[in-house]
């Protein structure tokens, strides 16, 4: 399974058009000069696959000798002329050409480079089934000429038994009497002319449109016999789905464009689960995050507006991929090293973008920590999306870092040094640093009681603390202790575990990271913090299209 992501017209349907024509089961399929690149049709376009077929394809049944190329991991070479019997991995190299005149041509390129041609026969062997985003995924559910029910029901010559029988049916029948006088007075006059007579109705097919094509599956809906083909789009799909899966196909692709569309989420997992438990290979595209959380065993691929596509590292984003699936489908995704940051940053841009922000695409996510974001980022970076981050510098893995901040740029924002409370609390004023204990309710009972803990003392109240710590730094520095939960200094295991949780009943949520971003404010600290983060909002400001702010400019 492939899931194909990305903004809008950046290129995902396409591709997946690209597989069905290459192995379009009709010679009827037509191109226009808007599928050429510029609409340019003179250099003409090519769609190559390397395609790997089972034995059951008896490949040696077809007129054509096809002649493999190997598969050495990455690509294809010749094969070893010294080793002995069949090719190790043998691989097919297959195309489609578009010439300037807009005309079709299927090759099979053999290891010489000499094209042989690549049958219809062999294309409906291979069998695409193709669920676009449009309103005709119904092709599959009728008698249509390489559609995945004429692959099921056709034996033989079932189309011409069906329409010769549908031929035969005598619709004259239902002529007035007026009708059929008008009907002879026509055979008069054809005959008068020298032209066909002796005329009758009745049905017939025309170019491009065959009665055996009108033959669809019906079903029951209340009593009545109703076309699959005029119930829901996501019914269309799952019916399309179960008819190619009743085929005894040794191989199949399965594309579907937007595999959201008209499914309930329920519904959506299902079909998720049908096609990961399926041996054949399909490719998807989706805007939806419930499919990238559910897709666990797709292989994830990101297309970018230049048309490049990337893979996404499973083992980095896996946890992202449960976690926070948006974060994938976002304009700018900002990966914040942990919940402080993540309500921060929130806050932060919120009132950057007027409150607005989410309209731009930006979509801030928990990384889950320094160790585990940098991979995330990694991954990210590699397969073309261009995120931004929010975290501290712990001093670890620093040539990564490096490398990352090559190419994020401003949009990757590290502290000089120190975390997030450590330099929101180091600017707040020295007669302002207990009002840090009070959250928005005026409650600070229990941060006050950490501070006291770490004291060693009884009293939790404002003056025995100010008396207990004996200047304003030593203040400033247990405060930064327990907003951290730092355990340094504890007299025992027991009571370094409990100072370790200390963090939560200060700043350790995103609800706290929203209340340290607005004590900055509260506190007039912002001109102090600006030279800091400054740089990374404009950063994020310009990847959203939206003019930067100099030094000063910005207040709150």
């Amino acid at each position: 399974m492939n899931l194909l992501i990305g903004g809008g017209d950046s290129g995902k349907s396409t591709l997946l058009h690209a597989i069905a024509l290459l192995f379009s089961p009709t010679n009827s399929a037509q191109v226009f000069e808007t599928d050429y690149y510029n609409r340019s049709l003179e250099p003409g376009f090519s769609i190559e696959a390397v395609v790997s077929l089972p034995t059951e394809m008896e490949l040696a049944n077809f007129q054509q000798t096809l002649w493999p190329w190997e598969w050495n991991g990455t690509d294809v070479v010749l094969p070893d002329p010294e080793q002995e019997g069949a090719s190790s991995d043998p691989v097919y190299l297959m195309r489609v050409r578009g010439t300037p005149d807009l005309e079709l041509i299927w090759e099979v390129v053999q290891p010489n480079m000499e094209p042989v041609a690549l049958s219809t026969g062999l294309r409906r062997k291979i069998g695409v089934v193709r669920l676009a985003n449009d309103d005709r995924n119904d092709r599959d559910l009728r008698l249509v000429t390489g559609s995945a029910l004429d692959r099921l029901l056709s034996k033989g010559n079932l189309k011409s038994r069906i329409s010769a029988k549908v031929a035969s049916v005598d619709v004259s029948d239902a002529f007035t009497g007026d009708e059929a006088k008008a009907l002879q007075d026509l055979d008069k006059t054809l005959r008068a002319a020298g032209l066909p007579h002796n005329l009758d109705i009745g049905l017939t097919s025309s170019q491009g449109l065959s009665i055996g094509a009108l033959v669809g599956l019906l079903a029951d809906k209340n009593g009545t016999l109703l076309p699959l083909a005029s119930w829901g789009a996501g019914t269309r799909r799952m019916a399309a789905l179960q008819v190619a899966g009743a085929i005894e196909a040794s191989t199949r692709l399965t594309v579907i464009d937007e595999i959201e569309r008209g499914l309930e989420p329920y519904r959506l997992r299902q079909l998720l689960d049908v096609l990961a438990s399926d041996d054949q290979q399909c490719f998807l595209t989706t805007h939806s995050p419930i499919v990238i959380a559910a897709a666990k065993a797709a292989a994830l691929w990101y297309m970018n507006g230049r048309g490049r596509i990337g893979q996404l590292h499973r083992e980095k984003v896996e946890r992202q991929q449960s976690r926070d699936p948006e974060t994938f489908l976002s304009r700018v995704p900002i990966i914040a090293e942990g919940v402080t940051e993540v309500g921060f940053v929130r806050t932060l841009l919120r009132l950057v973008f007027d409150g607005r922000e989410y309209i731009y695409g930006i979509r801030i996510a928990d990384g889950g920590g320094n160790d585990a974001m940098l991979g995330l980022l990694e991954a990210l970076h590699a397969a073309g999306i261009s995120a931004a981050g929010f975290c501290d510098d712990e001093g670890r893995f620093s040539g990564r870092w490096q490398r990352l901040k090559s190419s994020a740029g401003a949009k990757l924002f590290q502290w000089p040094s120190g975390c997030l409370e450590e330099n929101i609390i180091a600017h707040v004023p020295d007669d302002k640093l207990l009002s840090l204990a009070f959250d928005e309710d005026g409650l600070g009972g229990e941060r006050l009681r950490t501070l006291a803990d770490r004291l060693s003392i009884q009293a939790k109240e404002e003056a025995d603390i100010l008396k207990a710590c004996g200047s304003a730094a030593a203040l400033r520095t247990v405060i930064v202790a327990a907003a951290t939960g730092d355990r340094n200094g504890a007299p025992d295991e027991r009571t370094a575990k409990e100072w370790g949780k200390h963090s939560q009943r200060w700043f350790k949520s995103i609800g706290g990271g929203v209340e340290l971003c607005g004590k900055m404010i509260d506190l007039g600290l912002w001109p102090k913090i600006e030279p800091d983060l400054l740089p990374f909002i404009n950063a994020i400001r310009l990847a959203v299209g939206e003019e930067t702010f100099v030094p000063g400019e910005l207040s709150f």
